[in-house]
């Protein structure tokens, strides 16, 4: 078994001839910037008020948002295997309405079990609304042009930062954080719930066939070599990356800055994010699965370093948050495509959400596990070092995740 060219599959050639359910793209643009920024980047910003007023150590509410995301990872597997059977509209509309509750549950949690009880359920909303039900989505409605559907919606998603963790700035400094919370779940309330529930009705077409070369079963491609070092090279990836942009605003807040100004580094990286997603297509069309996933985890690294290292002035701050987001765009669309990449689009759901949920569980322990590090490390500084290594250890890893030609 070789990687499947890009060319062979469609991926970004447009070739693509079934109808598109057009209203779907449109819909998710909107519930990825939604969900993602209310229900994952305002915790980074409101944290440091929910612990001032509330009292709870710091490290315990890392430690709530980080079993959301282990929640998130563990059942997205399921979820992948219910929308490759059933399709993506009953799942994420029921997200949808769980991420609602669950913000609200946090926004009003008299103590940290109901605060706990609060992120388990946002965990389960993430894992039926953030990128990966939505990539499930698009790639069966969209296959073999589903890379040009993938690119629109994380164009979008990309923004999520860039929107509401400055909006969600804006409103603390007026608000506290539980009425800010209130707000924020309200704008998902009426953004998400009917824009699943009213623009994924569109018939689900059944799996299309694997491609003739590629006869692997779902369990024996798991099993692989291939497999397993792609899924190693993403959870090594996913830590580094997730612990720097949880931990980016108190590294820019102990330089001397405000949160507003920390917010809006932040935020930008965001939009470097859809900056970056706007290269992939070309960079697919000039690479291989393998060497394309190499070079972005490095450039993961050296960005991550660079936080490390560069103290200011603010332009420059910004200018590396930028490249920053430029490369977690690209490594979202790597991960969205990785598995037709190598496997074909016929097992999509499951393999992919099996495929990320290591990566999602590390995302999960990075909060806890960098509140946990900065001090004995000697600071933010010394943290993102080690994120740097750790990334590049994922690049390293990656360089042997092509799946071997059949003999």
């Amino acid at each position: 078994m070789t990687e499947l060219s890009t060319a062979t599959s469609g991926a970004v050639t447009g070739t693509g001839v079934r109808s598109r359910p057009r209203a779907v793209l449109t819909a998710l643009c909107a519930t990825q910037i939604t969900s993602w920024g209310i229900v994952y980047y305002a915790f980074p910003v409101l944290n440091p008020q929910i612990t001032a007023t509330t009292g709870w150590p710091a490290a315990m509410t890392m430690a709530a948002f980080s079993l959301a995301l282990v929640v998130s990872g563990l059942a997205g597997i399921h979820v992948g295997r219910i929308i490759d059977r059933h399709g993506p509209r009953t799942v994420m509309t029921a997200g949808s309405i769980a991420g609602t509750v669950s913000m609200v549950i946090v926004a009003t949690a008299p103590n940290l079990p109901v605060f706990f009880a609060g992120w388990i359920l946002a965990g389960l909303a993430m894992s039926a609304t953030f990128y990966q039900p939505a990539f499930t989505a698009l790639t069966r409605w969209w296959a073999p042009d589903h890379v040009r559907a993938l690119t629109i919606v994380t164009l979008a998603g990309g923004l999520a930062s860039t929107v509401f963790a400055p909006l969600t700035a804006a409103l603390a400094d007026q608000l506290t954080w539980r009425t800010t919370y209130l707000v924020l779940a309200g704008i998902l309330a009426a953004i998400t719930i009917p824009a699943h529930a009213l623009a994924l009705r569109a018939p689900w077409p059944p799996a299309p066939p694997a491609p003739a070369h590629t006869h692997d079963a779902p369990r024996t491609i798991i099993r692989s070599r291939p497999f397993m070092l792609l899924s190693l090279a993403f959870t090594l990836s996913a830590f580094a990356m997730y612990a720097a942009v949880v931990t980016l605003v108190p590294l820019i807040t102990d330089r001397g800055y405000t949160t507003s100004q920390a917010a809006w580094v932040l935020g930008l990286g965001g939009a470097g994010q859809t900056l970056g997603r706007i290269l992939y297509a070309p960079l697919a069309r000039c690479t291989t699965a393998t060497a394309r996933a190499a070079t972005l985890l490095t450039l993961g690294a050296v960005t991550t370093a660079l936080f490390a290292v560069v103290p200011g002035p603010y332009p420059v701050l910004i200018a590396v948050s930028v490249a920053a987001g430029a490369v977690r765009g690209n490594l979202t669309l790597l991960q969205a495509t990785a598995v037709t990449d190598r496997w074909g689009t016929t097992h999509y759901g499951s393999l992919s959400g099996i495929l990320s949920a290591p990566a999602m569980t590390a995302s999960a322990l990075a909060p806890f596990a960098a509140a946990l590090l900065a001090p004995p490390l000697g600071g933010t500084p010394h943290l993102f070092t080690l994120l740097a290594t750790l990334a590049l250890a994922g690049a390293f890893v990656a360089v042997g995740t092509s799946p071997r030609s059949p003999a």
